[in-house]
């Protein structure tokens, strides 16, 4: 191992910060107000509820099981390997649906800030994915360094943001309280699935961490505590400065800036979309790569993707195919005309899938009745009723189930096929005569020995 070169508590709280308060800093406040009026408060707080017993699972497998897999090891031990292959796949090919949100939103604040043309909107998306992906060719202990310096940046623009805000909230904005019904809660529910789906990051880096043990749960708790704080505000000043304008526009941060700190205030939002999007970026990169190479190694993807999965090793060939995936999700998403909320829909498809099955994996590995154990059961019921709730966008991780199925199958037919093989090369004469019989739609004739044993 090479632990006196890892990343410690104050890196790996920065990379799970940055992975939980994302792009959903930019966008969801005014989605989630868009579909749920006020009642978008109790949204934010029921997935913050979630959160915690999926941190602290997640939390207790990283520590006890760092293993750049991630939550598809996890499940390779606790289901199989077929699970695990799906595991894999949701994350890699299905939760990369976000690139272009990344990469989008990006480019919608920075045109409507700078006063651009929305047109250059691919291209600044474009710019903006590359630097997190040439940094991430350097290490995960170089992105753990940058991530701190850009995750305190945002956290003091969040505090500025929520400060200058507080003093407009006005009451009356929050009547009536329940415009769109508890369905629109569900909704809104289910987009801030987006916002808090990052506790799996840590697992795919746990190997990196000079001390897992003991840095990965508290990196854990203190992420918690901060995005948490940071969500319930944020909505709570949307929905309270902003009312019924808190859902219209791309932007609607920038809306509150105006609102709140005239001049100054877009500003900041603009160095806040900046950082959010390249602190994402770089703390995901460093997932997809290493589960990419670990992938690789248990042969689910071609194994020239390998080099890099073991601890300490740069996954930069899986991280070049992660760059791909990356800019076909974003052309997808230009061509279609960039409809956010649909990349996001498909993001939390699989993400509430891969935690569906990794609480119940962390059920049968973590050891009964400790206190991982039971948020791990906690965690479970509520990821099932999360699947239940985004029954409707579970498309595309079934697409990639039945992927991983088909691989299972091949594999077993191409077995077969070897045994058939060797049992050809061991008795050519026996096996031919096996072939000239089926050939001719005869039976084979059959020893004595073979006609007791059928």
């Amino acid at each position: 191992m090479t632990s006196h070169r890892g990343i410690g508590v104050l890196q790996g709280t920065a990379l799970y910060v940055a992975a939980i308060l994302g792009t959903g800093l930019l966008v969801l406040p005014g989605l989630a107000a868009r579909v749920a009026g006020p009642a978008s408060v109790v949204a934010v707080l029921a997935v913050i509820l979630l959160a915690v017993p999926l941190a602290g699972t997640f939390a207790a497998l990283a520590a006890r099981y760092p293993d750049p897999g991630g939550v598809a090891s996890y499940v390779r031990r606790a289901v199989g390997p077929t699970a695990a292959r799906a595991t894999g796949y949701w994350f890699y090919f299905g939760v990369a649906a976000g690139f272009p949100v990344l990469a989008l939103l990006g480019g919608d604040y920075v045109t409507a800030i700078a006063g651009i043309d929305r047109s250059a909107v691919p291209l600044i998306g474009l710019a903006i994915l590359v630097p997190p992906f040439a940094i991430n060719m350097l290490g995960v202990r170089t992105a753990g360094w940058v991530q701190f310096v850009l995750t305190g940046t945002l956290t003091a623009i969040v505090v500025f943001l929520v400060s200058a805000s507080f003093p407009h909230v006005e009451t009356a904005h929050f009547a009536p309280f329940l415009p769109h019904g508890w369905v629109g809660v569900g909704t809104a529910i289910s987009l801030f699935v987006w916002a808090f789906a990052g506790w799996e990051v840590g697992t795919h880096i746990s190997g990196e961490f000079r001390d897992p043990r003991r840095a990965i749960p508290i990196a854990t708790a203190i992420a918690l505590a901060i995005t948490g704080a940071a969500y319930v505000l944020l909505q709570i000043v949307t929905v309270g400065v902003l009312g019924d304008e808190a859902g219209a526009g791309a932007v609607p941060l920038v809306t509150l800036a105006v609102s709140a700190a005239p001049g100054v205030g877009p500003l900041v939002v603009g160095a806040a979309a900046g950082i959010v999007c390249l602190g994402v970026l770089n703390s995901y990169i460093a997932a997809f790569g290493k589960l990419g190479a670990s992938l690789a190694v248990t042969r689910d993807l071609p194994r020239v993707l390998a080099p890099g999965a073991e601890a300490g090793g740069v996954p930069r060939r899986a991280i070049l195919l992660t760059f791909v995936i990356a800019l076909a999700y974003t052309g997808a998403a230009v061509a279609t005309g960039g409809d956010l909320q649909t990349f996001i829909l498909i993001h939390t498809g699989n993400m509430v899938s891969i935690y569906a099955l990794g609480m119940i994996a962390a059920l049968r590995i973590l050891p009964l009745r400790t206190p991982g154990w039971w948020m791990a059961l906690v965690a479970a019921v509520l990821s099932l009723a999360l699947l239940v709730l985004n029954f409707a966008h579970l498309l595309p991780a079934i697409i990639l189930a039945a992927a991983a199925v088909a691989v299972t199958l091949w594999r077993r037919m191409r077995r077969r096929a070897v045994v058939g093989g060797i049992a050809d090369a061991v008795d050519p004469d026996r096996s031919a005569e096996h072939r000239v019989a089926h050939d001719d739609g005869a039976q084979p004739k059959l020893s004595a020995a073979e006609d007791v044993a059928g």
